[in-house]
């Protein structure tokens, strides 16, 4: 499971002047739900890995600031909005497990990047993309 703390990796007091009181209702519905597919997996015995700093989180908020600094992140990424999260995945177990049980994602309110553009992270979102697919390519 994650905590906010985990969610923000600082950027909460770093940043403080940016986290607005809806990106903070936004990350704890993003950690809520990011828990709720934590849970899911561990159903099913899926066990995610972490980093070398022992988070499971490889990005979650991101200020503009830090945005632009993400290669090829998205203008218009959901982490700014503190809408997305990128988990640690570095062998793609997550991916996999999301890509196999996408009535699973529907339920808990999550949208996945495709496993084919996010090697060594798992990119999920609490809101859908512009396609509307749960399943989606950047």
């Amino acid at each position: 499971m994650i905590a906010l703390h985990d969610y923000y990796q600082g950027r909460d007091s770093k940043f403080r002047g940016e986290l607005t009181l809806e990106i903070q209702r936004n990350a704890a519905e993003t950690v809520r739900r990011v828990n709720s597919l934590l849970a899911a997996m561990a159903d099913d015995g899926v066990v995610p890995e972490v980093d070398a700093a022992g988070s499971l989180v490889s990005s979650g908020w991101r200020p503009s600031t830090v945005n632009a600094r993400v290669p090829g992140a998205a203008v218009r990424s959901k982490h700014l909005t503190a809408q997305a999260c990128d988990l640690f995945d570095p062998e793609g177990e997550l991916d996999a497990w999301c890509m196999q049980n996408q009535q699973r994602l529907a339920f808990i309110g999550l949208w996945l990047e495709h496993a084919s553009a996010t090697k060594g992270w798992c990119h999920i979102q609490t809101v859908p993309p512009r396609s509307g697919t749960r399943i989606f390519y950047p």
